[in-house]
């Protein structure tokens, strides 16, 4: 198995770091509004299926799988013109531009949520990280440093930080409530960490040690990108504040999906206080805990990759004949 992206984002980081080859193209996002980056953007997509048919070549792949975004688009359609099966994923509720381009060229979409795409539509969940699956509660909790005898709150924003929801925790729980382990981003690190004054709310910019973080929480409160599938695989009741400006309101599609499945709550960005009094009270209910935590597990899609996987084999063993 080998890889193909850009030489600019982080797969030319993660990819070697992992163990795995890298071929790399030049690609980039198409901004929104007529200006000179989106002219870049467009001579470097006109160039983007020729070194991808290079790759190919070089490569001789039996099977492709783009992983959405606008770096799997080229490859995709190159895979079509060489005859290569190809696939496409989909994590969230709404099909992005890049993958609504592809889709046509490819011979399943897989899609975290049922998106009515017809037969290429495979509704297989979002595959986990293994750095993501649940552990010992114990374990996890001496980790973190956390007390092992009170229910804990698990607070996630993003990577880059979510600053309504990082800013009313701190200022809700920051001298005062249950244990908390906040995950603020790099962005939000220093302020939010400025601002606690008891050893009881831990802060971290991020974690490797995801699924520790989410085995010693009772309650996440979070926004509802692509890690909701992680949440629900560890079973975590959830009160899920979407991003507002996110493309297509997907963040809203995804949280109402596991709101509808009894999982998860969802609150608003404009009501973010709210949301964590609701998070606060879901701490103290013993039986809404439980039917929200077997909620998340029925809800939960644990299995993506292997679907995934067995699916691709079936298309290289297709086209093999």
């Amino acid at each position: 198995m080998t890889f193909a992206g850009s030489p600019e984002r982080a797969e030319a980081r993660l990819v070697p770091e992992a163990g795995f080859e890298l071929d790399t193209f030049r690609i980039t996002g198409f901004p929104r509004r007529p200006s000179a980056a989106l002219v870049r953007a467009s001579a470097l997509a006109a160039r983007a299926p020729f070194a991808c048919r290079a790759i190919l070549e070089r490569r001789r792949p039996d099977v492709v799988l783009g992983g959405g975004g606008y770096v799997a688009g080229p490859i995709v359609l190159a895979a079509w013109t060489k005859r290569v099966p190809a696939a496409i994923t989909e994590a969230d509720a709404h099909l992005g531009l890049a993958n609504r381009l592809a889709a046509p060229f490819a011979r399943r979409v897989f899609t975290a949520y049922p998106l009515g795409l017809g037969e290429k539509e495979r509704v297989v969940g979002r595959p986990i990280p293994a750095r993501s699956r649940a552990q010992s509660r114990g374990a996890a909790r001496a980790e973190f440093g956390l007390p092992d005898d009170r229910r804990v709150l698990l607070v996630a924003g993003a990577l880059a930080g979510a600053r309504s929801l990082n800013d009313a925790v701190v200022a809700a729980l920051g001298a005062g409530g249950p244990p908390v382990l906040h995950l603020t981003g790099e962005r939000d690190y220093d302020r939010v960490r400025s601002r606690v004054e008891r050893s009881d709310y831990v802060v971290l910019p991020s974690t490797e040690r995801y699924g520790a973080a989410l085995a010693s929480a009772d309650v996440a409160l979070a926004r509802s990108g692509g890690s909701v599938w992680e949440l629900a695989a560890a079973g975590l009741p959830a009160v899920l504040v979407p991003y507002p400006h996110a493309t297509g309101d997907h963040q809203t599609l995804n949280a109402r999906h596991f709101e509808h499945a009894g999982g998860a709550i969802v609150v608003p960005d404009t009501e973010v206080a709210r949301a964590v009094e609701i998070a606060c009270e879901l701490l103290g209910d013993d039986a809404r805990l439980a039917a929200m935590r077997d909620a998340m597990l029925r809800a939960a899609r644990p299995d993506a990759a292997t679907e995934i996987a067995k699916e691709l084999i079936e298309l290289a063993r297709a086209a093999r004949g």
